[in-house]
């Protein structure tokens, strides 16, 4: 018999909102690097797009943004602001490129100005997230931080609406076609959870973002002489 307690409705429904691709944070134009390896032919079919983004799942999210988004969420409900900046401050430091960077300030400013459009976050709040000049995971953790839900689940959401991105993406740019984008999805879905438990036990001191040929990529993005993504 199962005894866990399911979400509240109006949480689980806050959170489906949150990892939506129709969120209007910009997520859909952004492609973090892979459009520069399908011009450089390392990505050319179904099985290396699924496998290059389970292999950037775990090496980028799981060890970098999903720990910084589990500490912040923790941060926002205690009213940390310390934290948060640092938190915010490693978060940049950890986008090697002007096109990362400026990926996720845009994200993170555009969430920030959704949310005041919303109940349930104190303006205080607001403007303490807006002052940070925040990456998206931190403007992320604060919309999770006012819903009724545990860290693990906002860590879920967000990888899951990454993976949304990031599977339309590869559709667009290898090209790919609707099916093979719902088989990339399911193998992103099945190896979340892993990358989300891992992320909540990694320690502080284990936290990075090495992955240098992706910075290469998105080096030599920033230079591609046709695109469809900002990054």
């Amino acid at each position: 018999m199962r005894t866990d307690t399911p979400l509240p409705a109006a949480s689980l429904l806050q959170l489906i909102w949150l990892a939506s691709p129709a969120l209007p944070v910009g997520g859909f134009s952004y492609s973090e690097g892979l459009e520069a390896a399908v011009d450089t032919a390392r990505v050319a079919t179904e099985k290396e797009a699924a496998e290059w983004l389970t292999e950037q799942l775990n090496l980028t999210l799981a060890r970098a943004d999903l720990p910084v988004l589990a500490r912040a969420i923790s941060a926002w409900r205690a009213d940390d602001h310390a934290a948060l900046h640092a938190l915010n401050s490693w978060l940049l430091q950890t986008r090697e490129t002007s096109e990362l960077r400026a990926q996720t300030v845009q994200m993170g400013r555009s969430l920030v100005e959704w949310l005041r459009n919303h109940e349930g976050i104190e303006p205080a709040q607001l403007q303490a997230c807006a002052a940070l000049e925040p990456g998206y995971p931190i403007a992320f953790a604060l919309a999770a931080a006012s819903i009724q839900a545990p860290v693990r689940d906002g860590l879920l959401a967000y990888a899951f609406g990454w993976a949304e991105n990031m599977m339309q993406a590869a559709i667009k740019a290898v090209p790919l076609g609707q099916s093979a984008g719902q088989r990339i999805l399911a193998r992103l879905a099945a190896e979340i959870p892993a990358a989300v438990d891992a992320a909540c036990q990694l320690p502080e001191a284990d936290w990075q973002a090495f992955s240098p040929m992706l910075a290469i990529l998105s080096s030599q993005h920033e230079t591609q002489y046709s695109r469809l993504f900002r990054s």
